[in-house]
């Protein structure tokens, strides 16, 4: 029986096979998505350093802010002088006392702010990643870490999208041997008729980019000196999708 059914199998199989083989494809277009990626070490970092002051006197609060950011800024451009520097987002604005229940009729009062916060931000921007803990922990001397993000030059983005073109080019072609091999076909009768590498069909999704690694920081400790922080800039995988169309002769 069960020798029977083994052989029913193989020879509906072949049926299947002789069938798929005798379907004709000559003049056939055959839409073949691709995509392709590069791996690259992060060679650039981008560090927000924050300085916030609160005071009751919201000029004091203003002039120790403004104070501290340039002790922080002259630290930074001493550490790592090749970095670049832009101050942004300055902020101020009231602190106000809890609010109480008011007893019942009374009528209620204007807020008065206790206090006002006020602080500002610096961006720098480095290739000097070995030097970065160091410059990092002298900044937080003054200033507290807010963000850090790694990521890739422009220049190192430039060089590695001809690598990440040839390496998508080539799985499209890899993919179209594979079809044609499966429609029983050479792969010199398939013609390239048209490649589409900005992925905008609606077969294609749009072009993948690796999200920034990002890592938040604790605020500076209060003495005046601070341990190096230890940073791990991580890679980047750039990808690229492609969409071919391939007319069998």
């Amino acid at each position: 029986m069960t020798v029977s059914k083994t052989i029913i199998a193989a020879a509906l199989l072949l049926s299947a096979q002789a069938y798929a083989q005798t379907v004709p494809t000559t003049g056939t277009l055959v839409v073949v998505p691709a995509q392709g990626e590069v791996v690259t070490p992060n060679d650039q970092a981008i560090a927000t350093l924050a300085i916030e002051e609160q005071d009751k006197d919201k000029a004091a609060a203003a002039s120790r802010v403004n104070q501290k950011m340039k002790q922080g800024m002259d630290i930074v451009r001493k550490e790592d002088p090749q970095a670049s520097l832009k101050t942004q987002g300055y902020y101020t604005y009231p602190v106000y006392p809890e609010d109480r229940p008011l007893p019942a009729g009374a009528a209620a009062k204007p807020r008065v702010p206790t206090a006002w916060r006020v602080g500002q931000y610096l961006e720098v921007k480095t290739t000097n990643l070995n030097g970065l803990p160091k410059t990092v922990a002298a900044a937080q001397k003054i200033l507290t870490l807010n963000n850090l993000q790694f990521g890739l030059t422009p220049a190192t983005t430039r060089k590695m999208d001809d690598k990440r073109i040839a390496a998508t080019y080539q799985n499209l072609n890899e993919r179209i041997a594979s079809i044609a091999a499966a429609m029983g076909r050479k792969t010199s009768d398939a013609v390239l008729d048209t490649v589409d590498f900005e992925g905008s069909g609606n077969y294609a999704n749009q072009e993948g980019r690796a999200a920034p690694m990002m890592m938040r920081a604790a605020k500076m400790m209060d003495s005046g000196e601070v341990a190096e922080p230890s940073f791990e800039p991580g890679e980047t995988t750039l990808q690229m999708q492609v969409v071919g169309k391939v007319r069998f002769k």
